[in-house]
């Protein structure tokens, strides 16, 4: 009996120490529980913002306003005393300096604008002098650089628009892509040190891309309008555009409307009528012929449009620009560069070529030599090209491959037009005027690059010929900043941005599950070996820049440097077109 009671005594007392603990765990999960539900019904939104980013970008941009600047600094100069000084009817007409206006009427407007802001000291230094030769000093230089990053400001809002306007899970991918833009060493080095706006530019491109996105076609058909008469190297782009709204204004997806139609026996006047979304389509127009009747509606009046559109499309210059742009045409120059010394220096050479069809008074080495002291493609001039051994290329060829390239993207767009295809489409475009187009600037490499960071995050197939893009794209711009001052600045934010970007993209990329049997090893490998040579061949290449200015020898093989670049990038650049093409047309999965 005690044995017993006190069994019981222990249950008791054990059970009463259980008591009190277990009440404090009750009560504290109690306390908890609020806070564990916080975060999924309230959760903490990260702000993506890229103030910080413009914040930083705008000093680091300060800090380079005594930097080198190329001819286009003068240029710009020249269209700001053009707008302000003259009457609008002779924007296009005048000539004092080599230096004409040859942007499209808006961005005309747009340095009136700024002319109407100089202020006095700016003047006084010349800026607004109509001359043959610009004469300007610090005063100019602060001014004119100051606009460009006031400028830029369209940049960040449209990429924080884009930021703003995507889903909850996809902002962090839209940050990294939006990052990447504002910091491109392509807006860096062309903008605020060679001189240009391409920040604005291209601010208006990216808000026609993000109302695509956004389904807002009409605003889309807005902003790209602006655009193209902001700057005219865009129609290389609108036959994308053009094709994916035209597609928006038809119905063919309501199906069961169509077979609705077809059992009735509509007529085909009324099954067209039901198809077409009238009132987009003639919103569309509406927008778009009013956005050109400003623009150029002025100059109808003054009858000056002859002479406008003989500035905008100047196909005197030559096929290719100051040096060769890393396109086709670098590889068909470098040939012929190959062929001349083959001709030269292998007597055997000549009488090859001539069974190849190839005509003997080009190909004998008395003939090549007196042609090389005339031709323009040896040299890397602005001027008419003339090929000494492989047959000249003349504009309507430039143009003929150019469209051919492009109308078998449209294809695929016009059957099923989602954002991806869209996008898909815009970035073959910008290739193919990259590659094929008639004078080509190597500024028009972004034309590609742009439009691509948006669609490489949705898979991981696409990061490869993006890699081998930015690469080869980012580096053959390097030949436009000339003075060895600037070499450490290109070379070392280009490859910091690369690394950074390289990596983050990496992150983001969505993987396939079909990814591992699809990839090509040693095709990858390929593909690193081609992005390891960058390293020697820019430090050789920027060695030799800064050398040059004390060694005669290595100035007078400037060309051979910019033919380096050239010709190394531009096999990078062919390389991700092709490589975007078979994915583009032989994989739908990525496009849906």
């Amino acid at each position: 009996m005690p044995k017993k009671t006190r069994e019981s005594r222990e249950t008791t007392a054990s059970a009463a120490k259980s008591t009190p603990t277990a009440a404090p765990d009750s009560s504290a999960s109690l306390r908890r529980k609020p806070r564990s539900k916080a975060p999924t019904g309230h959760p903490t939104k990260k702000k993506f913002s890229l103030i910080n980013i413009w914040i930083a970008g705008a000093c680091l941009k300060i800090l380079l306003f005594t930097a080198y600047y190329s001819t286009d600094f003068d240029v710009h100069r020249n269209w700001l005393a053009i707008t302000h000084n003259l009457p609008l009817k002779d924007w296009y007409l005048e000539h004092t300096s080599q230096w004409t206006l040859d942007y499209p009427p808006f961005f005309a407007y747009f340095e009136w604008a700024l002319s109407q802001f100089v202020p006095q000291i700016v003047k006084d230094d010349g800026c607004l002098s109509i001359v043959e030769v610009g004469n300007f000093s610090v005063p100019t230089v602060y001014f004119q650089r100051s606009t460009v990053i006031v400028s830029e400001i369209l940049l960040f809002l449209s990429l924080q628009w884009y930021i703003k306007s995507s889903e909850l899970k996809e902002k962090q991918k839209s940050f990294v892509v939006a990052s990447s833009i504002v910091l491109s060493p392509g807006f860096l080095m062309i903008d605020h040190i060679h001189f240009q706006y391409n920040g604005l530019l291209f601010g208006l491109l990216i808000c026609s891309i993000v109302s695509a996105k956004n389904q807002k076609f009409l605003q889309c058909g807005f902003f790209f309008a602006v655009s193209l008469c902001f700057k005219h190297i865009f129609l290389y782009l609108a036959p994308a555009f053009f094709i994916f709204l035209l597609r928006s204004c038809l119905n063919i997806e309501n199906t069961k409307n169509l077979k609705g139609l077809k059992k009735r026996k509509c007529s085909n006047l009324e099954l067209l009528f039901k198809l077409i979304n009238w009132k987009r389509l003639f919103g569309l127009a509406i927008i778009v012929i009013s956005v050109f009747t400003v623009s150029f509606g002025p100059f109808v009046y003054y009858g000056v449009t002859n002479n406008l559109f003989r500035r905008l499309f100047p196909f005197s210059r030559g096929l290719t620009h100051a040096y060769w742009a890393p396109n086709i045409w670098a590889i068909y120059s470098f040939i012929d560069r190959l062929l001349i010394q083959l001709c030269l220096n292998v007597p055997i050479a000549p009488k090859i070529l001539n069974k190849l069809g190839f005509a003997e008074s080009t190909t004998s080495a008395q003939s090549i030599k007196s042609l090389m002291l005339n031709s323009s493609s040896t040299k890397g001039l602005v001027q008419d090209i003339e090929f000494v051994i492989l047959p000249n290329v003349p504009p309507s060829l430039t143009f003929f491959l150019t469209i051919f390239y492009q109308f078998f993207s449209f294809i695929p767009l016009f059957i099923k037009p989602t954002f991806n295809r869209f996008i898909g489409c815009l970035t073959l475009c910008g290739y193919s005027s990259f590659l094929f187009g008639w004078h080509v600037h190597e500024k028009a490499v972004l034309l590609i690059i742009i439009p691509y960071s948006f669609l490489v995050i949705k898979d991981k197939r696409l990061l490869l010929t993006f890699d081998l893009l930015i690469f080869a794209g980012y580096v053959s711009l390097f030949p436009l900043l000339i003075k060895s001052n600037e070499w450490v600045i290109k070379v070392l934010y280009t490859y910091v941005w690369l690394l950074i970007f390289y990596k983050s993209f990496d992150e983001i990329c969505s993987s396939s599950s079909s990814l591992m049997t699809r990839r090509v090893f040693y095709l990858d490998r390929l593909i690193l070996m081609y992005i390891i040579g960058f390293i020697p061949l820019v430090l050789i290449c920027s060695f030799l820049d800064i050398f040059a200015i004390k060694i005669p020898i290595i100035k007078k093989l400037e060309f051979l440097r910019l033919m380096a670049y050239s010709v190394y990038c531009s096999v990078g650049i062919v390389s991700s077109w092709c490589a975007l093409n078979w994915l583009y047309f032989l994989d739908e999965s990525l496009w849906n």
